[in-house]
């Protein structure tokens, strides 16, 4: 046998997303017409105040030039989505460090760990599979489209560990059997993340912000 040890794991991983990937898709309710699409969502003062910040770090070292920096402050400014927002740092920072995530495909760890953070459109329906992996989803400083979101996962001797923030409720369904995930209070009519799970040996953890004192 010439293979090396080891080479065989890129191409399971290439397989098992694949077909991930189609078990998500047969799974996924049509989307009504009138939902906005990530990149059609209204941006917001603090997320062109994020991309301003990437643009001044990106002339001061060099990397655009005072004209163009002003060029692009001018188009930031007038943008009115997100999309347009996105285009105007994709050429100055890895996707990974990017201020804005507009990614909605599903979320898939095969053998490896996947995150999805920072400041990210969260879909109405998401699926998630993790196959002797660990996915990630941290909705602290997200963009929720719905108030309940719905998390479709798909684990088999993986994981799914889920940072929320103050307010946000986490239930899981399995089996008709519905579970509440987060331990502090909520309010009623608050955001709710449903986790629809289809696992074998497979855990859901959720972080939540350290509980606050009452002031006496």
């Amino acid at each position: 046998m010439n293979e090396r040890a080891g080479s065989w794991l890129p191409k399971l991983q290439e397989v098992g997303e694949r077909l991930a990937g189609e078990w998500v898709a047969a799974r996924r309710p049509q989307t009504p017409g009138d939902t906005p699409q990530p990149h059609e969502l209204r941006a917001s003062d603090a997320d062109r105040e994020r991309i301003a910040q990437v643009l001044q770090d990106a002339h001061a070292d060099g990397r655009i030039t005072l004209e163009e920096l002003e060029e692009r402050l001018g188009v930031l400014y007038a943008a009115r989505t997100l999309g347009e927002l996105v285009q105007l740092t994709a050429d100055l920072l890895p996707a990974d460090e990017q201020p804005l995530n507009l990614d909605d495909r599903p979320v898939s760890a095969i053998f490896k760990k996947e995150e999805r953070g920072g400041r990210w459109v969260v879909p109405a329906e998401l699926g998630v599979t993790a196959m002797f992996g660990t996915t990630k989803l941290d909705f602290r400083d997200a963009i929720l489209q719905n108030r309940q979101i719905i998390i479709n996962a798909t684990l088999v001797f993986g994981g799914l560990e889920i940072h929320v923030p103050e307010g946000v409720e986490v239930i899981r369904v399995a089996k008709d059997k519905t579970v509440r995930l987060t331990k502090q209070p909520t309010e009623p009519g608050g955001p709710v993340v449903e986790v629809r799970t289809t696992n074998f040996a497979g855990e859901v953890k959720v972080k939540e912000p350290p509980r606050r004192k009452r002031r006496r």
